[in-house]
């Protein structure tokens, strides 16, 4: 027989029901009666033994509740009591977690208050129906005596006003009276008036010093009655967060979702350590609720080239050239080494000492989900948001960021197989999302005509320029050049969602790189970024979907998939896939890895059809070398966790510069002042600035307004010219964009910033 369902644990309630016990290696787990009533877990061997033999006891206000799996949890007071206990189901045993936390709480909060000396209200927590009432009650008292209190004041004021003005006019009258019968009349009422006054001054200093006592006595435990507010809002927060994961995982189940078996490892955990577990959904992370996706099979196989293909042959060996079947050595040198710029780098002195801190982020809390959910399914580019959400830097420095790893752009320019050279491009595309796994700070959108340049020539050997070029809706422009012999080029335009537990940010426009020396031109565009756990939970970032990187000179194309977080994935959170192939559709090299930490590739020596994908798709199967690393994320600075998680690029690019436009980014007040820390002061100027720009954009729209009246000019619309950049059509890529038109350096070496709009 089934037992009964025992009732929803509420506070106030004494819970009581079935729990397995481990008792040794012998017995194992015992079935065992447990009841939890007033901060204590007693057990009892059955119900009957409830009235006479208790088997052991322990105090929640001083244990520590931890969960193991779907079913297990161990409660422990510090190593003198341990239980190791199970319940029947993992809904069962979220019954006893809840009663145990709430029980642990309100265990708490009653030590406390017994500790508190200046208590009057019994220990003893209150019951739902009272909801409180004696604390409520007591406030209400003591807010009535504080006010009376007051009024005693202002009415022993009005005395000391009033005697003391008597007071004076007799003084006046005393020096005015000549010496005669009068005298002794006068010094009487001077006197009688001195001793109201002395009387109503003692009673005003000590109504002052009741008051004083009596504010003193109270403050105490007003503080400790906030902190147990606090604490109890944060275990809400927390068991909101838990209900939520549950709610995820019973709608993934009705949805016909294969249930894991109990030995599947949590992959979040186990690629931050190895950390196995044995529960689902409810038993994973704190930090984490999972992006809602099935596990998509692998389009591809891949496995160790036949020892064959790493012998030099003159002969066609399966119809692969002898220069394809290199081996591993020469593979690896197979262009670099025929550069004469490569056997040694050039060391570079840098022209100064950039900087490696920032002021650390202030803990100030705002609750995200207050603002948030007015917003759901709006464009938040449209939406204003107090800096608290933000990080010290704009979205045009964000995209300088994408330079991080330059040294795959240099190393691609020395390449003499294009493709070879697409491998680093594709690498390049991975490495600028590195930046973001811990960046979960909004940046700030540029003004319309803001700019941003950084210039690392003497450094990097590169230089590159961003405008923001339009407005509604927002694109920046962005262009780099390197002495090393590329171009990148790139318009962003940034479409964002609010879903409700999840935000979408979808990047619309083009990436494109241009090689001086091969002619190469590359294209690719940008994955959708969502930031998770915007309700409750800690906010984590994840990437999805997929990039075709095309040479339109040779035809050759990278196809790259970012795989979105799932929870029923066994693969390795964050990875990333990729197959270079030619014109003609032949795979030469696969790449792997994720996009937070490393990149590999190998060369493809021979490729068949697989075995059937479990939606009947043919999965293809490719023998490769050994493999090799072709990026590795560098580590973050020391104490980048108060950092915004800034990278050691990051922490420059805010840094101020003599000599740079006046519309620089660096320059952007309210950006400068949220850096230093003061917030509320950043709000205000961030307000100033947008309705400054509020103002500028009904000014030119009236402009566009009366030009379009004129038949001269014909009709015209509010189209902002961008300073430094032209909109052209690209004849290769056919993509329309705006590219760098010239004479921001050349202005920059003369000091002549007159044709800059004042934006700040």
């Amino acid at each position: 027989m089934s037992e009964p369902k025992p009732p929803t644990p509420t506070p106030g309630d004494t819970y009581k029901g079935w729990l397995f016990k481990w008792t040794n290696y012998i017995k194992g787990y015992q079935r065992r009666w447990f009841v939890l009533s007033n901060g204590l877990l007693s057990y009892y061997r059955t119900q009957a033994e409830m009235g006479h033999t208790c088997r052991g006891t322990i105090n929640l206000a001083t244990a520590n509740i931890a969960v193991e799996d779907s079913c297990n949890f161990v409660i422990s007071n510090g190593g003198a009591q341990t239980y190791h206990l199970k319940a029947s189901s993992e809904v069962e045993r979220q019954r006893w977690i809840t009663a145990l936390e709430l029980a642990k709480a309100k265990a708490v909060r009653m030590q406390a208050e017994s500790d508190d000396s200046g208590d009057d209200c019994p220990a003893v927590p209150p019951t739902p129906g009272q909801g409180g009432g004696c604390r409520n009650s007591e406030i209400q008292s003591t807010l009535r005596t504080l006010n009376n209190k007051v009024e005693d004041l202002t009415t022993c004021n009005d005395l000391i006003v009033k005697h003391g003005s008597a007071l004076q006019r007799s003084l006046s009258e005393l020096e005015a009276i000549r010496v005669g019968g009068d005298m002794g009349e006068k010094i009487r009422q001077v006197t009688e008036r001195a001793t109201l006054f002395r009387i109503t001054s003692n009673a005003m200093i000590n109504a002052c010093r009741d008051f004083l006592s009596l504010a003193q006595n109270h403050s105490k435990r007003w503080q400790k009655a906030l902190q147990t507010e606090r604490d109890q809002r944060i275990r809400l927060e927390e068991t909101l967060e838990q209900l939520a994961k549950q709610h995820n995982h019973l709608e993934r189940a009705f949805r016909g979702a294969t249930v894991l078996p109990p030995s599947f490892s949590n992959p979040a955990l186990a690629s931050k350590g190895g950390v196995s577990g044995k529960g689902d959904a409810s038993d994973e992370d704190d930090d984490n609720e999972f992006f809602d996706a099935m596990e998509d099979p692998a389009e591809f196989i891949t496995v160790p080239a036949d020892p064959k293909y790493h012998r030099r042959s003159g002969s066609n060996i399966s119809g692969i050239s002898s220069e394809t079947g290199m081996d591993d050595q020469s593979f690896d040198e197979l262009s670099l080494a025929s550069n004469p710029e490569s056997p040694q780098p050039l060391e570079l002195e840098p022209v100064r000492q950039r900087r490696t801190r920032i002021p650390d982020k202030p803990n100030y809390y705002l609750n995200l989900w207050s603002i948030m959910k007015n917003c759901i399914g709006k464009e938040l580019s449209k939406i204003p948001m107090p800096v608290n959400f933000n990080e010290p830097l704009s979205m045009l420095q964000r995209l300088s960021e994408d330079l991080e790893y330059y040294e795959l752009l240099d190393k691609a320019a020395k390449c003499q197989s294009s493709l070879e050279q697409m491998c680093y491009v594709a690498a390049f595309t991975v490495s600028s999302y590195s930046t973001t796994v811990h960046r979960t700070g909004k940046p700030f959108n540029p003004l319309l005509g803001e700019t941003f340049e950084l210039d690392r020539l003497s450094e990097c050997g590169y230089r590159s320029l961003c405008e923001q070029v339009s407005h509604h809706p927002p694109a920046a422009a962005h262009h780099a050049v390197s002495e090393k012999g590329w171009t990148l080029r790139q318009e962003i335009t940034l479409a964002s969602k609010f879903r409700g537990k999840y935000l979408s940010i979808m990047p619309l426009g083009s990436i494109q790189c241009l090689f001086d020396k091969s002619n190469n031109h590359y294209s690719w565009k940008k994955v959708t970024t969502t930031v998770h756990n915007i309700i409750v939970g800690k906010l984590w970032i994840d990437q999805s979907g997929e990039i075709d990187v095309v040479n339109h000179r040779t035809g050759d194309r990278c196809h790259l998939k970012f795989a979105p977080y799932s929870y029923f994935s066994r693969d390795v959170p964050r990875k990333v896939t990729g197959v270079v192939t030619d014109k003609d559709g032949k795979a030469h090299y696969v790449l792997s890895g994720t996009w937070d930490e490393k990149m590999e590739f190998s060369r493809v020596m021979q490729s068949s059809k697989g075995e059937n994908g479990t939606e009947g798709k043919q999965r293809t199967v490719y023998q490769t070398l050994k493999a090799k690393e072709i990026w590795k994320k560098n580590p973050l600075p020391e104490g980048a966790e108060n950092m915004y998680y800034f990278s050691s690029l990051a922490l420059t690019l805010n840094e101020p510069e003599e000599g740079v436009a006046p519309t620089d980014s660096r320059r952007r007040p309210d950006q400068r002042l949220m850096e230093d820390g003061r917030w509320d002061e950043a709000n205000a100027e961030k307000q100033r600035l947008e309705e400054k720009q509020r103002t500028s954009r009904r000014e030119r729209e009236r402009e566009a307004v009366k030009a379009a009246s004129s038949p001269e000019e014909g009709t015209h619309q509010d189209n902002h010219q961008a300073l430094w950049f032209e909109k052209i059509d690209d004849p290769v890529s056919g993509e329309t964009l705006h590219v760098y038109k010239g004479g921001y350096w050349e202005a920059k070496d003369q000091g002549n910033w007159d044709m800059c709009p004042d934006i700040f």
